[in-house]
């Protein structure tokens, strides 16, 4: 297990890479919505755009959260790590709490017009697949890596537990950003114990009241407590618009105007406090 730790870079990478490619695969196979602009545009701007995100975390922050998690252990920091708690419920219960938070911060990006600014920039790709998952402004990584730190210092979450949830988080959201076909009985059944790419897509519908649902990376368990759980766009998945109203052309897909898109334009319509507006092409 500690060589596992001690390899953690490698590790996300080789799990990442694999996931990856199995979803294109995937796409490409079976297909669940037609794709409208051609891939070499999206892809490789979406996918610059995590080059440059791990760049910037890794010189930002002397430490991941893997090995914070190892130090807390150490030093006994963190709630956790002051109980006589069996490993493997301790492991569950980090899991658990890490992906509540992780739903958590989504609502609060969502929440806070100055937040949002950064985040719709995942929101305002006009497909819907894979590289979707991936596409998040610097800025987003680094308050979420911020965050992320944060609540492992005050958790005190196992390393191997904070470690599964950073694999997890990072196939799920390949997972369910992709554009893979489900049969309807089995996304049914999925959405019970996961997000599927169906339930998160009405995440990305350009209708806000539809925008601001479905928060969950992970588990659907928080979304379906908490009331923000929708099952079903309305327009239908292959008739829904993805994407929001402000950035509607080919050239803000690019990594330059992805770069400078959350110091453009007014932070209106789909902030949560705002969801009662709807773009007036969908209304």
């Amino acid at each position: 297990m500690e060589y596992v730790i001690d390899q953690e870079p490698a590790v996300r990478m080789a799990i990442f890479v694999g996931i990856l490619f199995v979803m294109a695969a995937w796409e490409l196979a079976a297909p669940r919505r037609r794709v409208e602009i051609p891939r070499l545009v999206r892809w490789s701007n979406n996918l610059g755009l995590v080059v440059l995100d791990a760049l910037l975390v890794r010189l930002a922050f002397p430490v991941v959260a893997v090995s914070l998690a190892v130090i807390a252990s150490e030093n006994d920091w963190g709630f956790l790590n002051q109980f006589a708690i069996p490993g493997w419920i301790a492991i569950i219960l980090a899991i658990l709490a890490l992906d509540l938070a992780i739903y958590l911060q989504h609502v609060l990006f969502h929440a806070v017009p100055a937040l949002w600014r950064l985040h719709r920039v995942h929101h305002a790709d006009l497909e819907f697949d894979v590289t979707t998952g991936v596409r998040f402004h610097p800025f987003e990584i680094l308050i979420s890596m911020a965050i992320k730190l944060l609540l492992v210092l005050a958790l005190g979450p196992p390393a191997i537990a904070v470690l599964v949830f950073e694999v997890l988080l990072n196939g799920t959201s390949l997972f369910n950003h992709s554009n893979a076909h489900l049969p309807s009985r089995l996304d049914a059944a999925l959405r019970l114990v996961i997000v599927t790419p169906d339930m998160h897509r009405v995440h990305h519908s350009i209708i806000p009241s539809e925008t601001n649902s479905n928060f969950g990376f992970n588990l659907p368990w928080w979304d379906r407590m908490l009331g923000t759980y929708l099952a079903q766009p309305s327009a239908g998945h292959v008739g829904m618009t993805i994407g929001i109203e402000q950035f509607r052309s080919r050239r803000d897909l690019w990594i330059d105007r992805l770069l400078f898109q959350p110091f453009r334009g007014p932070a209106s319509g789909y902030p949560i406090n705002r969801n009662d507006q709807q773009p007036e092409d969908v209304k």
